[in-house]
């Protein structure tokens, strides 16, 4: 009797803080995705990104944690324990450790917009499918970003979101859904998040890591 893969979207970042931004585009991965479940991923420490204002990674979880709520959404230490820093490096962590799961990689479109910028970003395209979710005022840029071109033969419809990661990669499609303007730097700046009120973030630090 052969075993179903299970599938497991991948959310990264600082998630300083969490909030229903990395909800919602969890939710609509699940839905649109056809996915078992999605691992938030909360990273020690973004490489791309200053130390200044960056909570401590145990609030970070625990916030992560409450904002989650979902059986669904599983907020891990994974990159913590695996020492990794870089996503590349990640992925092939898990890759080796959940050998029988399928694995997809989800994003916002304000990171496939500077994903160029990535320690071996071309390499993560060649790992793991990648779900790009839409999000305000980044459409056009991130399609038109060099990422999105250098990959644009390997795009998938949208209307086959569903079998995406079950897909050989390089595989990647974009996924237009209820946009969220939320921003963890206003978060941030609202709660003085970490212990200063500025972090000199962007509004592009919402969902995911840039690593």
């Amino acid at each position: 009797m052969s075993v179903v893969a299970r599938k497991i979207g991948l959310l990264g970042g600082s998630f300083n803080p969490a909030h229903e931004g990395h909800r919602d585009i969890s939710l609509a991965a699940l839905a649109y995705l056809g996915l078992d479940e999605v691992w938030w991923l909360v990273a020690p420490q973004n490489p791309l990104k200053s130390a200044a204002g960056m909570a401590p990674f145990a609030v970070r979880m625990k916030e992560a944690e409450r904002v989650a709520a979902h059986p669904r959404i599983r907020v891990t230490d994974f990159e913590m324990k695996a020492g990794t820093r870089y996503t590349a490096d990640t992925l092939k962590r898990l890759m080796h450790q959940y050998r029988a799961y399928r694995f997809v990689w989800l994003m916002g479109a304000d990171n496939l917009a500077s994903m160029a910028a990535w320690k071996d970003w071309q390499q993560i395209f060649h790992l793991v499918p990648i779900a790009v979710f839409d999000r305000p005022t980044y459409t056009y840029q991130a399609l038109a970003a060099l990422a999105a071109r250098r990959f644009a033969c390997f795009r998938a419809r949208e209307q086959a979101a569903r079998t995406l990661v079950m897909s050989s990669p390089p595989a990647w499609t974009f996924v237009h859904h209820r946009l969220n303007p939320i921003s963890a730097t206003e978060i941030r700046r609202k709660r003085n998040w970490g212990g200063t009120g500025t972090t000199g973030g962007t509004a592009g630090d919402a969902l995911m890591s840039t690593k």
